[in-house]
Parts: C-alpha cells; sequence; structure tokens
C-alpha cells in the first residue's frame, strides 16, 4: 500500500474511531423508519417477509417453491454498497463476472449471463452498470423462471425494486460519502405526501469513480422522479422516470502466466487510458396501475420504455503473458436500443369445493430494436497490424492505434407475444401446489448491414411452452417442504439478439430444466432458515463443428448443488445473513469446444458469506463481514486456475443525533491480495485492497 493511500485511509479511519467513543446516549434514539413499499411489500430489518416478484401475486416466501434472496435497503445501507455488482457479492451461488470491465455480468447457477436483470418485475437487458441510489431492494430468484419472466433467466434473475412515494410520511435524507482512494458521492431522497391522495419523491446521485487500478476514473448522474396517485379507494397510479448517465475506465484486468492470473501487476493497466472508455446514456420510463374489483380480485397493468445508448473502447490482453511481455489487441463497439414492454395480471382469491385458490392470469408483450456496430484496432507497424507486443513493467506502453472500417453492422427487431396461467392451490392447511404454464410466441429478424453485395436479412419465430410445478408441505405454519419443476428457454442468437446469421437461425433454442427440493423455517417472527438441493440442465449449446466450423447444436451441461441460508434477527440489536454455496457445475457432453467432463466456467465448488451488525447501544452499532471463495476456472477452457479467497470487512455506525449518522466501512480488512473474477482467461480481475469509505447521512 504506498504511502499517500495509507495516509487517507487514517484520515477517514481516525475521525470516526474519535465519533464512536461515547458508547452511550443520554437519549433513545428513534429508530431508523423502513421504507416504505406501496406496491410490493414492507422490509422488516434484513428480512422480507413477502414478495410480488416470484409469482406475480402476494405470496410470503416460505410459500414460494424455489429459492429466493432479498437484500433490504437496510442492508445494502449498512454494507455501504452503491453497485449492483456490489450488493450481489455476499449472496451464495452467486459468482460476479467481470463482464469486460463494461457491464454487470453474473454466473447464477453456473449460467452465465448479462440479460436477465429486471427492474420492477419488467426487462432491463442492456448492457451497463445498475445503480443503487433508487432501489429499495435487490431480488435474486434463482432456478429457471421462464413462467414469470419469459426467455432466458435458467440459473436466475436479479430484480431490482425501485423507491416509491409515501402517502403518510415526509422524508428529507441526503447521504455522502468518500473513501481512501478518493471516491466520493452525493445522494438525495426527497418524499413528499402532496395531498391525501398524491405523492412525489425524488432520488438523485452524483458519484466520482476511483479504485486501486492506475488511470482508473469516471462518474455517474443519476435522476430518477417517481409519482403516486390514490384514485379512489380501489386504485393506484405510479409514474417513474430513471436517467443514468455513466462515464468510467473500461478496465479488463490483467492476463494469466503460468495458468494462474499474473501477479505483481494488480494496479497495472493493461490498456490505454484514452482508448478504454465506456458510455452509457439510459432513459427508463414506467408506469403502473393497480386495481382492486374486490376483496377477491386485483389487476395490474405495467408499461415501460427504455432508451440505452452506449459505447466503449477496449485495449486487453489477448494470449497469457511471457515473462517479458504480453500481446493485446481491441475493438471498440457502438449499441443503440429500445425497449418497449407492456405487462398485465388478473389475480383472483377463492374457494372451490373448499380447496382454495389464487390464480394468475397474465400476458407480457414487448418489441426491441438494438443497431450495433464495431470497429477492430490496428497497430501499424506491428508484424501482426491486429495486434501488439508490449513489455510488462510498471506502465504498459501501447503503441499507436488506427481504426479499421466497421467490421460488423447489424439492426435487429426482437417481438415477443406471451401469455401465461398459474395457480396457487390450498389443499387444506398442509398441502400446497403451485401449477403453471406459459407461452411464449418469440421472434428475431436480423439485417447485417454489411454484407455484400447487398445487406441480408434472417428471421426466426419459436412458440414455446414453459411449464412449472411446485409441491409444498407445511407440517406447521412457520415451516415448508417443498420440490419443484421448471422450464426455461434462450433462443440461439446470444443473451443479447444483437444479430442472426442463416446458420444459427436454422437452430432450435436453448433449453434449461431446474429441479429444486428445499426447506423453508422461520426460526421466529424475524428469522428465516432455508436450505435446497438443486439441479440444472442445460441443452442445445451450441459448439463449433470440427469439420465444416460452423456452429451445431450438440452441448449439453448439468449444475448441480446445495444452498444454505439464513437471514434476519438473530438477538435483540444483532441483524445477520449467512449463506453458504456447493456447487458442481460440468460439460456433460464432448463438443469441439470442450470435452466432457470438464468444470463449467467461474463455478467455485465452496462459496460462504456471513454479515452481521450488532448495536451496542441506540447510537452506536459494528459490523462485521466475510466472505469466502474456493478455486475457480477462468473459462471452459480449464486451462487457467482462479485461486480461492476470503474477504473480511467491517463497519462501524455511529448517531450523532436522530438527524445525523455517521459511518465507516472498511473492506478487505486483512489487506488480502484476491482475483474475484474474469471474462476470458487473460481478462482477470485483481481484488481491491484495504480501503475505507467514510460517509454521512443526513434525515430531516
Amino acid at each position: 500500500m504506498n504511502t499517500a493511500r495509507f495516509a487517507l485511509l487514517a484520515s477517514t479511519v481516525l475521525p470516526a474511531v474519535v465519533l464512536a467513543a461515547p458508547a452511550r446516549a443520554e437519549v433513545a434514539a428513534e429508530a431508523v423508519d423502513a421504507p416504505a413499499i406501496i406496491v410490493y411489500g414492507v422490509p422488516d430489518g434484513y428480512e422480507i417477509e413477502k414478495t410480488r416478484t416470484a409469482t406475480k401475486t402476494e405470496t410470503p416466501l416460505i410459500d414460494v417453491p424455489q429459492t429466493v434472496t432479498v437484500l433490504s435497503r437496510e442492508q445494502l445501507d449498512d454494507q455501504g454498497v452503491g453497485s449492483l455488482n456490489d450488493a450481489l457479492r455476499y449472496v451464495p451461488g452467486v459468482v460476479l463476472g467481470q463482464g469486460e470491465g463494461h457491464r454487470d455480468q453474473i454466473t447464477l447457477r453456473g449460467q452465465s449471463t448479462t440479460a436477465d436483470f429486471f427492474l420492477d418485475g419488467l426487462r432491463d437487458d442492456a448492457q451497463y452498470y445498475r445503480p443503487l441510489y433508487n432501489t429499495d431492494r435487490v431480488e435474486v430468484l434463482k432456478g429457471a423462471n421462464a413462467l414469470i419472466f419469459g426467455r432466458g433467466g435458467g440459473g436466475g434473475v436479479i430484480n431490482r425494486v425501485s423507491k416509491a412515494p409515501e402517502f403518510d410520511k415526509a422524508r428529507t435524507d441526503f447521504a455522502g460519502g468518500v473513501d481512501s482512494f478518493g471516491a466520493w458521492s452525493l445522494a438525495a431522497d426527497l418524499d413528499r405526501p402532496l395531498s391525501e391522495s398524491f405523492a412525489a419523491r425524488l432520488n438523485a446521485t452524483y458519484e466520482e469513480f476511483a479504485n486501486h487500478r492506475d488511470f482508473y476514473d469516471g462518474h455517474f448522474v443519476g435522476i430518477a422522479p417517481t409519482l403516486g396517485w390514490k384514485l379512489g379507494e380501489a386504485t393506484r397510479v405510479v409514474l417513474a422516470y430513471e436517467y443514468a448517465d455513466d462515464q468510467r475506465l473500461t478496465d479488463r484486468g490483467v492476463p494469466s502466466f503460468g495458468g494462474k492470473p499474473l501477479t505483481g501487476y494488480d494496479e497495472v493497466f493493461f490498456g490505454d487510458p484514452a482508448i478504454n472508455r465506456s458510455s452509457v446514456t439510459a432513459h427508463i420510463a414506467r408506469a403502473r396501475l393497480d386495481h382492486d374489483f374486490s376483496d377477491s380480485l386485483t389487476a395490474n397493468l405495467s408499461v415501460q420504455f427504455a432508451d440505452y445508448d452506449k459505447y466503449y473502447g477496449n485495449i486487453y490482453p489477448r494470449a497469457a503473458a511471457t515473462a517479458t511481455q504480453v500481446d493485446v489487441e481491441g475493438y471498440e463497439n457502438f449499441t443503440k436500443r429500445q425497449n418497449w414492454s407492456a405487462q398485465g395480471n388478473l389475480v383472483w382469491k377463492g374457494n372451490t369445493g373448499g380447496i382454495g385458490h389464487q390464480l394468475l392470469i397474465g400476458f407480457e408483450a414487448s418489441d426491441q430494436d438494438t443497431s450495433d456496430s464495431r470497429r477492430l484496432a490496428v497497430f501499424p507497424g506491428q508484424p501482426n497490424t491486429s495486434r501488439a507486443s508490449v513489455l510488462l513493467g510498471p506502465v504498459i506502453s501501447i503503441p499507436a492505434v488506427t481504426w479499421t472500417g466497421v467490421t460488423r453492422s447489424s439492426a435487429s427487431n426482437v417481438r415477443a407475444l406471451s401469455a401465461y396461467v398459474q395457480d396457487q392451490i390450498d389443499l387444506g392447511e398442509v398441502v400446497k401446489l403451485v401449477l403453471g404454464l406459459r407461452y411464449d410466441d418469440f421472434r428475431i429478424e436480423a439485417t447485417n448491414l454489411i454484407a455484400v453485395p447487398v445487406p441480408t436479412t434472417v428471421s426466426r419465430t419459436d412458440g414455446k411452452w414453459s411449464p412449472r410445478a411446485g409441491l409444498i408441505i407445511k407440517p406447521r405454519e412457520n415451516v415448508s417442504l417443498y420440490a419443484s419443476y421448471a422450464k426455461s428457454f434462450l433462443p440461439q442468437s446470444g443473451d443479447q439478439f444483437t444479430s442472426l446469421d442463416a446458420t444459427t437461425a436454422t437452430l432450435a433454442p436453448e433449453e434449461f430444466r431446474n429441479l429444486e427440493a428445499g426447506v423453508k423455517w422461520d426460526l421466529t417472527e424475524r428469522l428465516a432458515f432455508t436450505a435446497a438441493l438443486f439441479q440444472i440442465d442445460r441443452t442445445n449449446t451450441r459448439a463449433n463443428d470440427p469439420v465444416t466450423g460452423l456452429p451445431v447444436q450438440t452441448g449439453k451441461s448439468r449444475t448441480k448443488g446445495f444452498e444454505l441460508a439464513m437471514v434476519g434477527q438473530l438477538t435483540k440489536g444483532l441483524q445477520v445473513t449467512l449463506g453458504y454455496a456447493l456447487q458442481d457445475g460440468d460439460v456433460v457432453s464432448t463438443t469441439t469446444a470442450a470435452p466432457a467432463g470438464r468444470t463449467l466456467a467461474q463455478v467455485p465448488r465452496h462459496q460462504f458469506s456471513a454479515w452481521g451488525r450488532y448495536d451496542i447501544t441506540d447510537r452506536f452499532g459494528v459490523a462485521v463481514g466475510a466472505v469466502r471463495q474456493s478455486q475457480q476456472f477462468a473459462t471452459i477452457s480449464n486451462q487457467v486456475r482462479m485461486p480461492g479467497f476470503t474477504r473480511i470487512d467491517a463497519a462501524l455506525f455511529y448517531k450523532l443525533s436522530d438527524a445525523v449518522q455517521v459511518q465507516l466501512n472498511v473492506e478487505n480488512l486483512t489487506d488480502t491480495d484476491y482475483f474475484p473474477n474474469a471474462h476470458t482467461d487473460n481478462n482477470i480481475s485483481t481484488g481491491a485492497p484495504l480501503n475505507a469509505r467514510l460517509g454521512v447521512k443526513l434525515r430531516f
């Protein structure tokens, strides 16, 4: 750790220790109010009692036949995380991906995805980094989820639930912080009930980026106004808009050396700070209407428009390093996307012949237009002008770069129409069933704009059924044993659907079949325990034919594992979240890409996480957390092994008054050297060393 950074770390730690010195308050401070959610439920500390996301109905988590992990706003605040990627670090079964240094990418139960992200239950599938300043909670729904979410989601999906206006109280919250790298942020949350039936909320933030990597910089601007109406006793309307502007350095980490990540270069940037840039502008507008026809019949309708404009440039290591040098190559990419989506649901609760029902009937329609183009980097004067050899050192000197003409340019349209039905059946007080079926009519049309002699257009249409069946046995009201089966699909154009050619247009979609069995036990009203066994079989994956070189459908893989979690209030004043995942992911059928028996990429066998906050007094609290991850392979080649690691975090919380709270978060307390994720065998991220963030929260 360099002297300047150590001094800055000390300057943030010492004031917080001094502020924390008075252990007792003369007057007990009131607990911070939990944020209310007028549509989705109310959190209770680290535990969430209900969620609409898993079933599109108000269902207690104990009655959902799948693993659902919920990260409450309180937990996100305590851990001091501001981005989705950081928030998921403590979720067992989720492995963070590098995403080429410009996007969220995760591996959920062995299935890598850049598109299985949702915002208030609606698809948010562009490739960018998602902030959390306007997020009330994050929901991780594991296993195949096509019945509720449609295509993809083979290993699970991530849903962000937005903050919403409150009608019964006003809030004025401000927050700011600075860390030992020099990154800082400011945020505001203004909530006003303007009448008994009308409320408005505004969330806004500005963040300045910095980390341990050389040249890393950037900023984020986010603005999210939301309006809420009560149109009488039975009807509610929410209108929301979010603007995001993200500018940052694109960093793809270090190469490998000798089958492991290259060490000794944790801060060295293997790119060109003038070229490695990412720029994203996003506009997302949503409207939701809820209406109660009666106590037993309700309906809702949601509409969303999203516009994304993205550019990113990359110079990155393309091969393993030698003792003295490494080869680099590069490209730049331009993407514009517009998404329209609409979703409607009708929910009826009732009884037939003494059997209870919660019947869901719904539809979803979406239309997506994407334009995508790419140019390759050229290194004049190099033996192979598409790449350059550079010497290893404290600073990597990249030769002059020019660009080819456009090497890829496509325009694609994706249209999906879906209908689904689900019944949650109560067969007495002990046995429950969840049965559902969804039909998707999915069409993709793609035009190669630079095809010779004229642009060419290909298309494919698939009609797919996605079933779901779950059995829940409740020997006691606070205990459920469940088993479930679900199936999902993904058309053969990658999860971003930017292109389609004559060959891939002939291939049937990939399929994901998920089996899960588990137990959910509410140990107390505020403490929940879950355990689950799962198996995911993925078929129809693509590989290149060894003779023709064309893609064929031969790939099969299987991921199976076991997960444990406990979340909530363990004792008075002690909030905890504990998790463990045991996973095995293997290729089942031999292809030219990988032989049978090879391990899937970025599937560590063991993951363990623990976080606990204890309030020593009404004003002073402490927290400690740990993440343990065993070794994993960077890619399916199994040629580069990323070592296991343990990272320990800690936090201090002190209330100066009911209106002012000071918080100190320290990450990687033991200054562990580790490699958290990768994109390829030679794009491997380096973990940040010991660092601290000092924050202040104001509430008026």
